[in-house]
């Protein structure tokens, strides 16, 4: 997600399309924090 979401803001950066760039910053966002958060009760992260 934070792979599309940079690709997507890049794109838009680029190509001067507002949406995508909107888009682009939300999903990195929300892939950012999706990965910072421990999932399932599970406290230790697993690279």
């Amino acid at each position: 997600m934070v792979v599309l979401g940079l690709i997507l803001l890049i794109i838009g950066l680029i190509a001067k399309i507002s949406i995508l760039t909107t888009i682009g910053a939300i999903l990195l966002v929300v892939g950012l924090v999706l990965n910072l958060v421990p999932m399932g009760g599970n406290t230790r992260r697993v690279w």
